[in-house]
């Protein structure tokens, strides 16, 4: 891995990082309304194991992927950042109908924090691939 790619993987994993704190807690407030108040430890098995909770699990992958490409320091076979990268670009601009999609579409609608984060990270794959459509 390039310092360029670590440089943008640090970079993109800081832009996921904003964005998945402020759609989890707009979820867990919306589970909250109907099941009343998490703990931590609770919220923390409700992600893993609640189908309310499902659609967010893509984003949490993508930023443990990220981190152990991070982690990785020399290798025979480096992390390659391209499909990161590209994973990143299909969380920010998902297949119309998909769960993801749907919360994920509503999410910018209702939250501010959301459109900054979502603009946050297009700025930046757009400058990685100015053709991209991100």
């Amino acid at each position: 891995m390039t310092d360029a790619d670590r440089a943008l993987l640090v970079e993109l994993r800081k832009l996921l990082l904003q964005l998945h704190k402020t759609l989890i807690d707009w979820q867990r407030a919306d589970y909250e309304r109907v099941r009343g108040r998490l703990q931590t430890t609770q919220l923390l098995n409700v992600m893993f194991n609640d189908p309310e909770f499902a659609w967010l699990r893509s984003m949490s992958g993508l930023i443990v992927r990220i981190d152990e490409a991070l982690e990785v320091k020399a290798r025979k076979d480096p992390i390659e950042s391209g499909p990161l990268v590209a994973a990143a670009r299909e969380l920010i601009a998902p297949e119309g109908g998909t769960p993801y999609a749907q919360r994920y579409h509503a999410a910018l609608q209702e939250l501010p924090d959301a459109v900054l984060a979502h603009r946050d990270l297009v700025t930046l794959l757009k400058l990685q691939r100015p053709a991209s459509n991100a």
